[in-house]
């Protein structure tokens, strides 16, 4: 089922939607100088998504500002992008709650399904366990949830804590997890 979704082009088509909505309200908020933001977004080879997905899948949004002086850098919060990372916000997030219990068998399909190394995907197993469990961001969120989310099950429970089908769930967390994704947006929660 999971492979389903993240071959479905329209859920890409949605997440462009929902960073486009995010990315109007970053430039509407204007630089902190005051001055006018100006689109500057920046190229990306996003990787892990189905082959059909156009060019504007290829561009990470964002503005700089028209000030002399400031020419400061807005990034808006993404749902499509989980920070710095190649692959697709919706691949990390998936995967690396497919690769809990991982067994030989289930690494090698999604081996194949995204074309990421084992390494990779042992990474981002390591990085959901220690740097997101350990992060600021984490620390505050988690104490929303109801029922405590198991760190050494992250992100399958983070996503379990959302309701709705699997892609709705997805969807949801990208959302919630869309903060960590811009140093634009972290900083403006540490303030």
């Amino acid at each position: 089922m999971c492979h389903e979704i993240l071959r479905d082009a329209r859920l890409y088509g949605l997440l462009l939607k929902y960073d486009e909505d995010l990315a109007a309200e970053a430039r509407a908020e204007g630089c902190e100088c005051g001055g006018v933001l100006h689109v500057s977004d920046f190229p990306r080879k996003p990787r892990g998504g189905p082959p059909e997905l156009g060019a504007e899948h290829e561009r990470r949004l964002s503005f700089c500002c028209d000030r002399d002086g400031c020419r400061g850098r807005v990034t808006p919060r993404s749902v499509r992008f989980l920070g710095r990372r190649v692959y697709l916000g919706a691949v990390v997030v998936l995967v690396s709650a497919m690769m809990n219990g991982p067994t030989p068998r289930r690494v090698a399909k999604l081996v194949l399904l995204i074309g990421a190394s084992r390494r990779t995907l042992e990474r981002w197993r390591a990085w959901w366990r220690t740097a997101f469990a350990g992060s600021v961001f984490w620390k505050a969120a988690a104490g929303r949830f109801a029922a405590p989310v198991a760190r050494r099950f992250l992100p399958q429970s983070l996503l379990d804590r959302f309701g709705g089908d699997e892609g709705e769930r997805l969807v949801a967390a990208l959302r919630f997890l869309s903060p960590i994704t811009s140093k634009s947006a972290r900083n403006a929660m540490a303030s």
